[in-house]
C-alpha cells in the first residue's frame, strides 16, 4: 500500500488561501450586515407606525426592546466587518511579501546556478590550455614564436582562471544580497546616469608588446599581437619605441600570420612583468625634452 505525504504549502500559497478564506468570509459577512440593517429598519417603521396610531405603552417598550436588539445586532457585524477589512489588508501585504520573496529567491537560485556553470566547466579549460602549452613545450622542436605563443597562451589561461573565480564570488555575493533584499543595494536605474567622457581620437595599430595606459581613470591593458584602438595621443610614442606597428607594416602582416589579426577581448594579467606602460614612457619623453632644452 502507498501512502502519500501532503506537501507542505509554500508562503505565496498559504497567504493566498488565507486572502481567499477571508474575502470569502467578508462577502458573507457584509451580506448579513445588508440583511441585519434590512431589519433594522422594517422594527424602526413599525415603531415609528404604532407611535403614531397611538399604541399602548407597553406594546411600544416590546418594539423598542427588539429596535435596540436589532441595533446592537447591527453594530456588532459592522465591527466584525471593520476588523476584517483590517485583516484582509494585512494578508494583501503578508502575500505581497512572500511574492516578492518568492522572485527575489528564484533570481538568486539562477545566480549560484550560473556561478557552479562556471566553476564546472573551469577545469575544462584548464587542462585543454595546459594540454596545448605541454604539447608545444615537449616537442623537440622550438622557434621563437612557439616560445612566445607559450607564454600568451599561459597568460591568457591564468587571467581567466582568475577572472573566474571573481565573477563567481560576484555572482554568490550577488545572490545572497539578492535573497536578503539589501534595501542597501541600490539598482542602476535609480542613480542619476554620469555625464558621457569625452571622445577620444584613436588609430587600430597592432601591438608588438603588451600594453598598459590608462582612460578616465580606468587602466587599459592588451596582450602582445593583437589589434589595438590606441588613442592618439599615446601613438607617436609608442610608434618611436616600437610597442605598435601599422596593420600595413610588412612584419605586421607577417606577425599576423603567425598570431592572428583579431582584436584582444582577455587583456593581459596586471602583474605581468612585460606590460609597457605607455604613460610613463610619455612622461619620460616629456622630462628628457626639458632637460634637453
Amino acid at each position: 500500500m502507498v501512502f502519500f505525504s501532503k506537501r507542505e504549502l509554500t508562503p505565496v500559497e498559504r497567504f493566498a488561501i488565507a486572502l481567499k478564506d477571508k474575502q470569502a468570509a467578508h462577502k458573507k459577512l457584509k451580506e448579513r450586515l445588508g440583511g441585519a440593517e434590512a431589519v433594522l429598519g422594517d422594527k424602526r417603521a413599525a415603531a415609528a407606525t404604532l407611535a403614531i396610531t397611538g399604541a399602548s405603552d407597553a406594546k411600544l417598550d416590546r418594539v423598542e426592546v427588539d429596535m435596540r436588539a436589532a441595533e446592537d445586532r447591527v453594530e456588532t457585524l459592522r465591527a466584525a466587518l471593520a476588523q476584517l477589512d483590517e485583516q484582509i489588508a494585512t494578508t494583501e501585504h503578508e502575500l505581497a511579501d512572500a511574492k516578492a520573496q518568492h522572485a527575489r529567491e528564484v533570481a538568486a537560485v539562477e545566480l549560484e546556478t550560473l556561478a557552479a556553470a562556471i566553476e564546472q566547466a573551469t577545469p575544462n579549460y584548464d587542462a585543454a590550455a595546459t594540454a596545448l602549452t605541454d604539447a608545444i613545450v615537449k616537442s623537440t622542436v622550438s622557434m621563437l614564436e612557439t616560445a612566445s605563443f607559450v607564454t600568451n597562451v599561459d597568460a591568457v589561461r591564468r587571467e581567466v582562471l582568475s577572472a573566474a573565480h571573481f565573477i563567481c564570488a560576484e555572482l554568490r555575493a550577488t545572490a545572497a544580497r539578492t535573497r536578503a533584499g539589501n534595501s542597501n543595494v541600490v539598482s542602476a536605474s535609480s542613480q542619476p546616469e554620469p555625464p558621457p567622457p569625452p571622445e577620444i581620437e584613436r588609430e587600430t595599430v597592432y601591438s608588438l608588446d603588451p600594453l598598459l595606459w590608462r582612460e578616465n581613470d580606468k587602466v587599459c591593458r592588451v596582450r602582445a599581437f593583437a589589434q589595438v584602438e590606441l588613442p592618439k595621443r599615446l601613438l607617436p610614442v609608442a610608434l618611436r619605441h616600437q610597442h605598435v606597428d601599422y596593420l600595413r607594416a610588412q612584419r605586421v602582416q607577417s606577425l599576423m600570420q603567425v598570431y592572428g589579426g583579431g582584436q584582444s577581448h582577455i587583456a593581459p594579467p596586471v602583474d605581468d612583468s612585460r606590460l609597457i606602460d605607455l604613460d610613463d614612457l610619455v612622461t619620460q619623453d616629456k622630462s628628457a625634452k626639458v632637460n634637453a632644452a
